[in-house]
């Protein structure tokens, strides 16, 4: 089977007599292109603001030097580091013609003097070694991003959102216990259904009703309340909706990893959408987009290793450091839970913690052969399919 580019270096042959190369440093009030044209000796750099027709006309004018200098431009080629705008430029270029590519922030090498100067004329100087390397087709100068289409980004925004609803929905309900607390009431229950109505029937240890502006407080914090758990629920309804209409493409990859006993419709959410629907190269660029790889200190006779690297997607980590915990509790005679309990039978917690992120490395590449490959699971066990 053929394997995906893992765009650590680019496979078209470079002709830098044909090609005009630009980088971009990218800030919210302003734009610094700097660029290689063929046939002119200056390097120019021009500072924009943050405008697409402004970049695109830069780069034309740029295209329309080197043709008066005698060469004939076939090609454009723009990079520019992922941040804060996404990739939406890289999209909009592609459509005008522009070859565009996203270069991973952490693969560009800098110097690691105490004190080094950076600047953004700095900054463009060392994103321009990086991306002329890697058009060369030689390894190791910096790698790119994936860049995904609109579809692609707008299928992660509900569970994003969703998780960011939960984190709001704690908040409140702890700011709500605290200030309970403080009076002596500690058996209120703000998350039952009907905590609302029951609220003003509430009494300190002393007899004495709420506070007045207490109260007024807590009213207007379970308004909010039920306002977050009301589009929770509104998430979570049209997910289902979802993927009873879709019978092919990640909604059946969900559906799938859902079967899992153990893994639930949101875990299967989260990973096919951020990880487990994207063009792989193999399962070590699974395990090092996961963030679950090591990161060692070797240096003559050291050998240490300092954890985990923390450079994949944080979601996917996350997710699948509390899946490996579940996954001993609802797959015990599954082959990863007993190669667990071989590889801790000392019964040390230290052993514990550590060994729960090689399983959580050894299970998600093995939900992605399950999801793309259909390689089953030794040992697991299914829920019956709907």
């Amino acid at each position: 089977m053929p394997q995906p580019n893992d765009l650590s270096r680019s496979l078209v042959a470079l002709d830098q007599n044909s090609t005009i190369i630009a980088v971009i440093e990218m800030s919210q009030s302003s734009w610094l292109v700097a660029g290689m044209l063929p046939g002119i000796e200056r390097q120019p750099r021009k500072k924009l603001e943050p405008s697409p027709e402004r970049l695109l006309g830069l780069l034309h004018g740029w295209q329309d030097e080197a043709v008066r200098a005698g060469r004939t431009i076939t090609r454009i080629a723009v990079a520019f580091e992922a941040g804060r705008d996404g990739f939406w430029l890289a999209r909009w270029l592609a459509a005008r013609g522009v070859e565009a590519h996203v270069i991973h922030a952490s693969s560009i090498a800098v110097s690691r003097e105490h004190r080094r100067a950076k600047t953004d004329r700095l900054d463009t100087e060392l994103l321009k070694r990086g991306f002329l390397g890697w058009l060369r087709g030689e390894r190791g100068h910096c790698s790119m991003a994936h860049v995904p289409t609109i579809a692609e980004e707008d299928a992660k925004r509900p569970n994003r959102e969703r998780d960011s609803l939960v984190g709001e929905r704690t908040r409140i309900v702890n700011r709500i216990k605290s200030t309970l607390a403080r009076l002596g009431i500690r058996n209120f229950k703000p998350t039952l259904r009907k905590a609302a109505e029951r609220l003003a029937a509430v009494h300190t240890p002393e007899g004495m009703p709420l506070p007045p502006n207490t109260l007024a407080e807590l009213q207007r914090d379970m308004a909010r309340l039920g306002f977050v758990v009301s589009q929770i629920r509104e998430i979570e309804d049209a997910r289902q909706k979802r993927l009873e209409q879709h019978e092919t493409g990640p909604p059946a990859m969900v559906r799938r990893l859902a079967r899992i006993v153990g893994v639930g419709v949101e875990t299967a959410d989260l990973l096919v959408h951020e990880l487990l629907s994207r063009p792989m190269r193999d399962r070590r660029a699974v395990a090092r987009y996961a963030g679950l790889t090591g990161s060692p200190d070797e240096s003559g006779a050291r050998r240490r290793e300092q954890g985990l690297a923390r450079a994949g997607n944080a979601r996917v980590r996350r997710a699948m450091i509390q899946l490996a915990w579940r996954f001993l509790m609802f797959q015990k005679d599954s082959a990863l839970a007993l190669w667990y309990r071989a590889r801790t039978a000392d019964s040390r917690s230290g052993t514990r913690k550590t060994m729960i992120v090689a399983l959580a490395r050894k299970l998600i590449i093995a939900l992605w052969r399950f999801v793309t490959t259909d390689e089953p699971l030794e040992g697991v066990v299914l829920r019956p399919a709907s």
